[in-house]
């Protein structure tokens, strides 16, 4: 069961995951009926969850689906069912997850920073602000953005100056968010997006590294004269990439990762800066999964069955992404 199906979302790239790997009876689930997940290709079932009692919810459709693991499509509904797990295994149902350790720290900016300072790691100078004397120290340009909550680049903001993160601060403040400032990593050097997959008991299985091209919109949030910011939908050259690959890797072991992680980072003098890491599967997955590196299925063998399968052989060369579409005629929507 893929728990959130929103379109062009993580969720829906792992379905894709699984369809691919052409083993398993696929179900899905989501809030809305009109995620795109619920009709899209290889989903057997759909589910319709209730917002507002979404635990109850989901387990009472695994319960009816017989499902034996559930895999979160989002940072929400890893969040809710992270926090759930113990509920999950009582009712026999396994999460295709990091541990709730790494999932806590790592989905906060802010800690995840100060560990990877802790530990060692070069990253973008970080500071949480609030007012325009915690900007005084911060280069710019600089990156504002939530210290939780901007997968897919969701309220990222890049400032030419002092004056506008701090307009950039305030909007995040009026909005409920804590926000944080980051140093602006030039993208000449390549700005990549890294995933690494550990197993349940930390042993490392693989990783795979895309370098980003921006020649789509789709693929570029803004750009302007102080640089240029991503958006959640990568998409470019995918290689060996070793001393990168290596960099991430030695991340992943370093925070204790049990399960799936994501790093995207920019490189300065020949080194991984990273600035975001997601402790989850990224929606950059199936692009992974084409170029030989099914880290879902990979997780799911290993979880399942004990089999600790090898990636494919590497299918180097450019992955790009585009919309898809699909009619759903009013009297087919779920409910």
């Amino acid at each position: 069961m893929v728990a959130g199906i929103g379109g062009a979302s993580l969720g829906t790239e792992i379905l894709k995951c699984l369809t691919l790997a052409d083993r398993y009876a696929v179900y899905g689930c989501d809030i809305s009926q009109l995620a795109f997940g619920h009709y899209q290709a290889g989903c057997q079932q759909p589910f319709l969850v209730d917002r507002e009692n979404y635990i109850e919810s989901v387990l009472d459709v695994c319960g009816k689906a017989e499902i034996e693991i559930i895999i979160p499509g989002g940072e929400e509904p890893l969040s809710l069912l992270s926090a759930a797990r113990e509920r999950l295994l009582q009712a026999g149902v396994g999460l295709a997850a990091n541990s709730e350790a790494v999932i806590s720290r790592f989905s906060d900016k802010q800690t995840t920073f100060r560990i990877l300072t802790e530990l060692g790691f070069s990253v973008p100078k970080t500071l949480t602000a609030g007012s325009v004397a915690d900007l005084e120290d911060m280069n710019v340009p600089c990156v504002v953005k939530p210290a939780a909550g901007s997968g897919g680049s969701s309220f990222v903001f890049l400032a030419g100056d002092r004056e506008e993160a701090l307009l950039y601060v305030d909007y995040l403040v009026k909005n409920g968010k804590q926000a944080i400032v980051q140093e602006y990593i030039s993208a000449e050097e390549g700005e990549f997006t890294i995933g690494v997959l550990s197993l349940p008991d930390g042993k490392l299985s693989w990783s795979l590294a895309l370098t980003r091209i921006f020649e789509s919109k789709l693929s570029v949030l803004l750009k302007s004269k102080a640089g240029i910011i991503s958006t959640g939908y990568s998409q470019g050259l995918i290689d060996d990439f070793p001393e990168l690959r290596a960099a991430a890797e030695k991340i992943a072991v370093a925070i204790g990762s049990t399960g799936p992680i994501n790093i995207q980072g920019r490189v300065r003098d020949g080194q991984l800066m990273p600035f975001e890491i997601n402790p989850r599967f990224s929606a950059s997955t199936y692009l992974r999964a084409l170029a030989g590196f099914n880290e879902v299925d990979i997780y799911l063998q290993y979880v399942i069955n004990g089999i600790l399968s090898k990636p494919a052989a590497l299918r180097s060369g450019y992955y790009l992404r585009s919309l898809d579409e699909v009619f759903v005629s009013a009297d087919k929507v779920i409910s």
